[in-house]
């Protein structure tokens, strides 16, 4: 029997009611629309990646992809995912991060209390190595006889090449059970991830440019900060800056990109001679 047709032959994409969308509390907007047309008609740029969506309310979002299914009846149900980024957070969402906080071995001669005091850090008593009876700057160290030659004691059986150190040698008294053989230590280290969703490509090549570099506000060659206030704002000690930029990747969808980065950081800064400013 063929087929009897009646009403609107859809030769025009036409929207369906009931499209949802939903705000993920940082900006980014996500929305399905279901369209219907026939099946031999052109959808034209309707559709297509990119493409503004039709409702007035969400023209910033646009199409990210669509399904397609064909009945029995000659008509083609398109079902739309748009994406976008509120307007009122301009070209960027805010950032969604995970931290974590934990240890990794580092040489004993890093340790912050190694040569002198460090009281910021919560130590007292005397530092582990010690200057013996000079200073920091110009360290004398006793001369100790050992077989084929000379060496020279600090703190805690810490043993140097020469009287003004040069070279540390190890901790070679076990007297001291606590270092005796000891080279290494655990030291604290933070790791933040991140992710956030922007419409500039600009951002996506400045962030990419300034991997390996460092930062004492959360920003990385450009103003967007990518730490949430909580963390804090200011990430400094001394001349030297905490944060470093260690990994950054990035993917499209639609005409937006997401940006995934890790952030180290460091309680005792990143050498600028060895890490650049971003």
């Amino acid at each position: 029997m063929a087929r009897v047709s009646q009403g609107d032959p859809l030769t025009s994409v036409l929207l369906q009611p009931g499209a949802k969308f939903a705000d993920d509390g940082y900006g980014l907007i996500t929305g399905t629309c279901v369209f219907k047309v026939n099946q031999t008609a052109s959808i034209g740029g309707t559709i297509n990646r990119g493409s503004a969506c039709p409702i007035t309310a969400y023209n910033y979002c646009t199409t990210h992809k669509y399904s397609v299914s064909l009945d029995n009846l000659g008509m083609a149900t398109y079902t739309v995912d748009y994406v976008g980024i509120y307007p009122a957070k301009g070209t960027l969402t805010d950032p969604q991060i995970t931290g974590s906080q934990g240890l990794t071995s580092e040489n004993i001669t890093a340790h912050p209390n190694f040569f002198q005091l460090y009281s910021a850090g919560g130590f007292t008593g005397s530092p582990i190595a010690g200057v013996g009876s000079g200073t920091i700057s110009a360290p004398v160290y006793a001369q100790k006889s050992v077989a084929g030659g000379n060496e020279y004691e600090g703190n805690n059986g810490a043993r140097f090449q020469t009287a003004s150190g040069d070279k540390f040698l190890g901790f070679k008294v076990p007297q001291y059970k606590g270092f005796y053989g000891k080279t290494n230590y655990l030291a604290p280290t933070s790791s933040i991830n991140g992710h956030f969703y922007t419409s500039s490509s600009t951002t996506i090549n400045n962030l990419r440019a300034a991997v390996g570099k460092t930062s004492g506000s959360g920003t990385f060659a450009t103003s967007y900060d990518l730490l949430p206030t909580y963390l804090g704002t200011s990430f400094t000690n001394g001349t030297k800056n905490q944060l470093l930029l260690a990994q950054v990747s990035f993917e499209d969808y639609g005409n937006l990109y997401k940006m995934q980065y890790e952030i180290r950081y460091n309680r005792e800064g990143y050498e600028p001679e060895v890490y650049a400013v971003s």
